[in-house]
């Protein structure tokens, strides 16, 4: 299966964090699976940051290499991305999440998220 992981599941991961669902942990950590993680959500946290909304507990710029050490693909945002946001139900409005979901439909990916309102799309793995 490939899936991507939402920011919050991707920030849970990289510090093995409690949050963590049991049946999260199971599917990153089936070798059969292909975990991504979005460059949006690299930059949602940069905007997290900026605002004084959150604090990672390590340079921003040392990111990239711990998704990378997580054994954690990355996916970069395109055209074709930002292009199929239009066509994505979303039943929120956050741009992330939206642009997560377009990333999914694009690139036939499933997203890992513990979202109760995301986790009730088909394509969503509620963990």
């Amino acid at each position: 299966m490939r899936v991507l992981l939402d920011t919050h599941m991707m920030l849970w991961a990289l510090t093995d964090s409690p949050r963590l669902s049991a049946r999260a942990r199971a599917v990153l950590t089936d070798a059969e699976n292909e975990c991504w993680v979005s460059s949006a959500s690299v930059w949602e946290i940069a905007i997290k940051i900026m605002l004084g909304k959150y604090e990672l507990g390590q340079p921003l710029d040392r990111l990239g290499e711990a998704i990378e050490e997580a054994g954690f693909r990355t996916l970069d945002v395109t055209v074709r991305h930002a292009a199929a946001i239009e066509r994505v139900a979303v039943p929120h409005s956050d741009p992330f999440d939206r642009l997560l979901l377009a990333q999914c439909e694009v690139e036939t990916l499933r997203l890992l998220t513990a979202d109760k309102v995301l986790a009730k799309l088909p394509v969503a793995i509620a963990a």
